[in-house]
């Protein structure tokens, strides 16, 4: 599931089947988070091993079962090639409906699964995953890869060679956890995020410690059987965001908080100097009047403006916001209103739309493949901002959105799109992550970054967590928390083994800022539509541009190339927020 947090391509959807476990992120995606956990979960089953299921890719395999697709006696002709990837495509499809039918046990267990059912979904979950595991060790699959590539992918198009290329590092992975490893990680999932739950609710990390450090333990030891060749949080990194590295990020993060620094003191001391910077309407502040069901019935008109298929997807109320399901033609969005904060629902929405039209988006010619997948949990998370941030927190969308806000509550009549543009754009350092502002908000996805590296590398320990914690909030951001339900325990990733996650984030809303600035280029007058309601052409844009794409380019770093002719840049992004906030602010 994808969320203002989503999870890894490892992953699918039911957590990791589709990549997109947005784990409410700054929202995150059911597909992400529940899908990443999902999906890998069911990578840890199987009762083949890696010495002879991966024995068939690079080596081949010598079948002596002649009943099998791989007889001897079949040729190499490029009719034989075409007839093997075929025959590769409905096992690969085949692993998809059942990761989907996981990726519906995910979203079910975080949105409509009574609390007393936690160990019975926790045991089906276990079982269903050595089933995934199963199929996606299959012998089968191993030796029809071998076979193609032995005889050469010339008569395979470009497409068709990524999706080669995506199910031969998935077996190749898979085949390296065994079915106990994967049945233990689906269970200790369950129980880790029930843990993690009950601990929230009442502020006790000490009673979710030993689950937390079961579950790094666990994360490490898939990681060492699946990724050998990698460092652990390098591996841990890659089943979110396909080759994408540590030092990199720490590079890329090091170069956005050194750009943002000076803007982030300059409006400080503004706000210092003259409060009334940051100060609301009355009536844009919460209250009674904020009915949490009005809220539901606008956001929906919202979702549906923007582009949401409600023919192929459905918007629920969940603890954490995410975006879920079990297939692009059933995507289940959810988001949580609060009469105090508003905001939490309209923006909770916006993005979680943003992961939802991704995968509604994707390719319907390579369904069900590799290929089709998400590329990655930044690139979903570009998506979900871009839709949040780009289009959701700018003036165009406001002008749009205004008059519905005042037909919903009435109460916000006098406020103009200024009012509420203003009000979405305040910059003020906050505990909580998914509702911090995109000013501060890539300073505390760092602090996630550099506590993850320790918890791998060991220089931090779980039992230190809260003073860690604590401790890296107060010089990062200037506040501590006042208990550990609104600091170490707000997220719900690391409970679901999502360890990796959160640098998509950062990562995500890089991306989207060079995104839209390409869109921009190409959609004439784009934010003349955005302001009369036309969200057509974006999303019709990203549908081409993005989502159709999937995984035909191997990285990130490969798809920004083909769409904005360069590779990540930071630059676009400091850019993109020093020049919307020196407005605002009046820097």
């Amino acid at each position: 599931q994808m969320s203002r947090s989503p999870l890894p391509r490892a992953w699918r959807l039911s957590v990791p089947a589709s990549k997109a476990v947005r784990v409410a992120g700054r929202r995150t995606t059911g597909f992400a988070v529940a899908a990443c956990v999902g999906s890998f979960l069911a990578l840890s089953s199987s009762a083949v091993g890696f010495q002879t299921a991966a024995a068939s890719i690079g080596k081949g395999f010598a079948n002596k079962n002649q009943n099998t697709c791989l007889s001897a006696s079949m040729s190499t002709s490029a009719v034989d090639v075409r007839e093997q990837y075929q025959q590769l495509c409905g096992k690969l499809r085949k692993i998809a409906h059942l990761e989907g039918t996981m990726g519906l046990l995910g979203w079910d267990e975080q949105t409509m699964m009574p609390q007393g059912s936690e160990a019975a979904r926790g045991n089906q979950k276990a079982a269903l995953a050595g089933v995934v595991h199963q199929a996606k060790v299959d012998q089968e699959i191993g030796e029809l890869i071998s076979s193609i590539e032995r005889v050469g992918t010339g008569e395979l198009n470009t497409v068709e060679k990524a999706n080669l290329r995506e199910a031969k590092e998935r077996f190749e992975r898979d085949s390296r956890m065994s079915s106990e490893l994967a049945s233990k990680a689906a269970l200790l999932e369950s129980q880790t995020y029930a843990a993690w739950v009950r601990a929230r609710s009442q502020a006790d990390f000490e009673a979710f410690a030993p689950h937390l450090s079961a579950m790094i333990d666990l994360r490490k030891e898939i990681l060492k059987a699946t990724k050998p060749d990698m460092d652990l949080y390098d591996g841990a990194i890659d089943n979110f965001d396909p080759r994408m590295q540590a030092p990199r990020i720490a590079q890329v993060f090091d170069q956005v908080k050194t750009g943002l620094a000076p803007m982030i003191k300059q409006i400080a001391e503004k706000v210092e100097a003259d409060p009334a910077l940051n100060d609301v309407p009355a009536a844009l502040k919460g209250g009674p009047e904020w009915d949490p069901a009005k809220q539901a019935q606008m956001c929906k008109e919202v979702a549906e403006a923007l582009g949401f298929d409600f023919e192929k997807g459905r918007m629920d109320v969940s603890v954490h916001p995410f975006t879920g399901g079990s297939h692009p033609t059933d995507v289940r969005i959810t988001t949580r209103y609060s009469e105090e904060n508003w905001m939490e629902g309209v923006m909770g929405t916006i993005h979680e739309c943003g992961h939802a039209m991704y995968e509604q988006g994707r390719s319907a010619q390579n369904m069900d493949l590799p290929v089709s997948e998400p590329l990655g949990m930044a690139t979903h998370e570009s998506q979900s901002l871009l839709w949040e941030r780009c289009v959701g927190q700018s003036r165009a969308f406001w002008t749009w959105a205004t008059p519905i806000m005042h037909r919903y509550f009435p109460h916000t009549k006098e406020c103009s799109a200024e009012d509420f543009y203003r009000a979405v754009n305040i910059v003020k350092p906050s505990l909580i992550r998914v509702d911090a502002d995109e000013v501060t908000y890539p300073l505390h996805v760092a602090i996630r970054f550099e506590i993850e590296k320790g918890l791998f590398d060991g220089s931090v320990q779980v039992k230190d967590l809260p003073t860690t914690w604590n401790t890296k909030m107060k010089d990062y951001l200037g506040v501590v928390p006042p208990s550990d339900k609104e600091g170490v325990l707000q997220d719900v990733h690391w409970s679901m083994g999502a360890v990796g996650y959160f640098p998509s984030y950062t990562l995500g809303a890089m991306m989207a800022a060079q995104v839209y600035d390409k869109a921009k280029e190409e959609v004439e007058g784009l934010e003349e539509k955005i302001a009369k309601g036309e969200f057509k052409p974006l999303k019709e844009w990203l549908n081409t541009r993005i989502h159709d794409q999937g995984s035909v380019h191997p990285s990130a770093d490969a798809l920004l190339e083909a769409v904005t002719d360069k590779t990540l840049d930071p630059s676009i992004f400091i850019s993109y927020l020093t020049n919307k906030y020196t407005d605002i602010y009046k820097l």
